[in-house]
């Protein structure tokens, strides 16, 4: 396989946890991320929860010598808070915000309001195409009781689905962002089983930082050791993802994440570690035209990839469940408010028709009554539009799910079955088709 020369690139990534007057020491910390991505040679950096646009315009002026192109990804009430600086021109951005985002009346997480996204920017490397995308999905907050769960399946499903409908050009494609999944959770395989992403960390040649690569660690101090419960020493959510293409081969040479507190600081960057990938790109000769059949993927991977895709189907109709409950709960407390305000109507109208009788209740009682009548009907609306909504979105991910499973097993009938190795390599007379039908 003819080569071409190797191309470096280090990727940087973090969550800043960049609440203003919120998060503690918001600014110091913005300080000191500036003052060290000005003198790390990174080639991108890939920021989350930078939530105030001042602090982004901040750190362009900060950063703009070392990295003279930035873009800011607008979303949401308060922004997506997601931000990327490089040193390589940035030819297009483009964002995709997520359908599913938590609940607005859960005003003390916040996600509803941040307009979770994933920012795409397309870069060219020495004379490479690289889609960088950078992301944030929904937290968990409990692990015991996910209420977010189906959200964040979702989320990782449209994500590596906008990742495979825009990389289809890209020599080289790289994510980076808080996923807020371990690595051994259904969104996790599912986007990286999907997309084909390797993780930086399993496949470095080298590491250096927190063991087993935790990037939420108990000794942070910004961090509640009770939200790390039941995993005391910590977990790994953050993430650095890449793949290559049949024209380019990438690999990872070097992976670290930074361990608490800064060198000559009393304090972290962020409640997160930051991570950092050097990765070495190099284009290689086109495969053969012959060698198509190597590059497709094997049942093996089709199988378990029809397995995960079930299991996220099952998760998102356990989400459709409750979001039925949810929206029917809404209505039934509606109707009730409804029928409370016709109620007092009624009692209004007795002076109208028997004349000379006075009000039953007091005006001040009859107004707060009123009120409290109109209050039920308005918050029960608008739970129960914003109940449909998720109910369409978790149907529409539903059906593309099911959809999905039929286009894989129909991809699995193209397999051989496995026969012993005497048996003769011809198909048999009256062989019948694979039992993998597409569901209905």
């Amino acid at each position: 396989m003819a080569t071409a020369d190797y191309v470096s690139m280090k990727v940087f990534s973090l969550n800043c946890w960049g609440i203003r007057y919120l998060s503690k020491l918001c600014s110091q910390r913005y300080q000191m991320i500036g003052e060290m991505l000005c003198k790390e040679e990174h080639d991108i950096v890939l920021l989350q929860e930078v939530w105030s646009e001042k602090d982004y315009l901040y750190l362009k002026k900060k950063l703009s010598t070392s990295h003279s192109h930035s873009h800011y990804f607008k979303s949401g009430v308060i922004g997506s808070g997601l931000a990327i600086f490089s040193k390589h021109r940035i030819h297009d951005t483009f964002l995709y915000r997520y359908s599913l985002n938590g609940y607005p009346y859960m005003a003390h997480h916040g996600d509803w309001f941040g307009g979770k996204a994933v920012g795409m920017a397309v870069l060219n490397l020495g004379g490479l195409t690289a889609n960088i995308y950078v992301t944030h999905l929904h937290a968990e907050y409990c692990r015991e009781k996910d209420t977010y769960l189906a959200h964040r399946v979702v989320q990782a499903w449209e994500l590596q689905q906008f990742i495979r409908h825009t990389s289809a050009g890209a020599d080289v494609v790289i994510l980076g962002g808080d996923l807020n999944m371990h690595p051994q959770d259904l969104g996790s395989r599912l986007l990286r089983s999907y997309t084909g992403l390797r993780d930086a960390y399993l496949e470095t040649a080298k590491f250096d930082g927190c063991e087993n690569g935790i990037t939420l660690i108990a000794d942070n101090p910004f961090i509640s050791k009770k939200e790390l419960v039941p995993f005391e020493k910590g977990i790994r959510i953050d993430y650095i993802l890449f793949k290559g293409t049949s024209k380019t081969d990438v690999d990872c040479d070097f992976m670290s994440t930074t361990k608490g507190s800064v060198p000559d600081q009393p304090f972290p960057y962020s409640d997160h570690e930051a991570l950092t990938a050097q990765l070495q790109l190099k284009a290689s000769v086109p495969a053969q035209a012959g060698s198509d059949q190597q590059s497709k993927p094997p049942a093996g991977k089709l199988a378990e990839l029809v397995d995960i895709v079930t299991e996220a189907r099952t998760e998102v109709k356990v989400g459709l469940h409750c979001a039925e409950r949810m929206r029917y709960t809404a209505a039934r407390t509606g109707a009730m408010g409804l029928a409370l305000l016709f109620l007092e109507l009624a009692i209004a109208a007795v002076p109208c028709f028997a004349l000379g009788a006075e009000q039953p209740f007091p005006r001040t009682s009859f107004y707060l009554l009123a009120a409290l009548c109109f209050a039920i009907l308005l918050s029960t609306s608008l739970l129960y539009i914003f109940y449909t909504m998720e109910l369409k979105s978790l149907q529409g991910a539903e059906d593309q799910m099911r959809l999905a499973v039929g286009g894989l097993q129909e991809k699995l009938r193209g397999f051989p079955l496995a026969r012993p190795h005497d048996a003769p390599r011809g198909p048999p007379e009256g062989d019948k088709p694979n039992a993998l039908d597409p569901e209905e």
